[in-house]
């Protein structure tokens, strides 16, 4: 199966990460819902090395609520209770350099020990108690930030067309195929490789009920112009975050 997954690279724009991959999870249930926002909203909030990616000028944010399964780190088997989770992620696009990639504002998460992990090595992870449930073709999906009650997110959505692969040059594939991700760190970035196959999804239609994901506030996302993915399943590989500091 990995093999299978190294072995397919056409898709991508970028070059597989050096070195061997550490870790492996596999996603399912994933929305991805795409908000357009004004670009010199989101500039302000991107740490020095990075510059905002567009498309026809205009930057996006993306929330994506999704379940993580049989996660792993290479050649030993998935950790009993921790294996799985709920994960809510807040990123837009962004550019080091000329590689595309994301740039995580938050990644939420219902394992305390999932999300201790996750910041010994930099990531921006949070506590959320957090729950996911389908009702006959539609997931509702909560999640509100222990301690933090202005972070949260309700909403409910289904698949809505038959399966696609983006072609290249449209917003959907701009959006979607990413292979590099970034976070803050003091005085630079965390970098992080990611690989998988090429994205199949769906469209989707989704009825968000309550949304509060700083560092925009819900008035300042274009939700009436939301774009929304859904995905079944994908099986993603990770390598070691990469310390980018800068000259002070």
């Amino acid at each position: 199966m990995y093999e299978d997954i190294l072995n397919t690279t056409a898709h991508r724009r970028t070059s597989l990460p050096r070195g061997p991959w550490v870790m492996s999870q596999r996603w399912s249930d994933m929305l991805f819902l795409h908000c357009p926002v004004r670009a010199g909203k989101v500039e302000q909030y991107l740490p020095p090395g990075l510059e905002l990616d567009t498309f026809d000028g205009e930057a996006w944010i993306t929330i994506l609520p999704f379940r993580v399964t049989d996660m792993h780190i290479r050649s030993l088997p998935s950790f009993p209770y921790l294996h799985k989770y709920l994960e809510l992620n807040v990123r837009t696009y962004v550019r080091r350099g000329s590689t595309p990639g994301i740039f995580f504002f938050s990644l939420d998460a219902d394992k305390l020990l999932n999300v201790l992990g996750a910041r010994l090595a930099s990531l921006p992870y949070y506590y959320a108690s957090m729950r996911m449930h389908k009702e006959t073709e539609a997931f509702h999906c909560t999640s509100r930030r222990r301690r933090k009650e202005a972070f949260y997110f309700e909403g409910t959505y289904r698949a809505s067309s038959d399966a696609y692969c983006p072609l290249e040059g449209t917003l959907d594939h701009w959006l979607l195929e990413r292979y590099y991700a970034w976070s803050s760190v003091k005085n630079g970035l965390v970098e992080i490789g990611i690989h998988h196959t090429p994205w199949e999804v769906q469209d989707a239609q989704a009825d968000v009920q309550t949304v509060s994901l700083p560092p925009l506030a819900a008035d300042e996302l274009a939700l009436s112009r939301m774009k929304c993915h859904f995905a079944p399943e994908k099986r993603a590989l990770f390598w070691s975050g990469k310390r980018i500091l800068f000259q002070r």
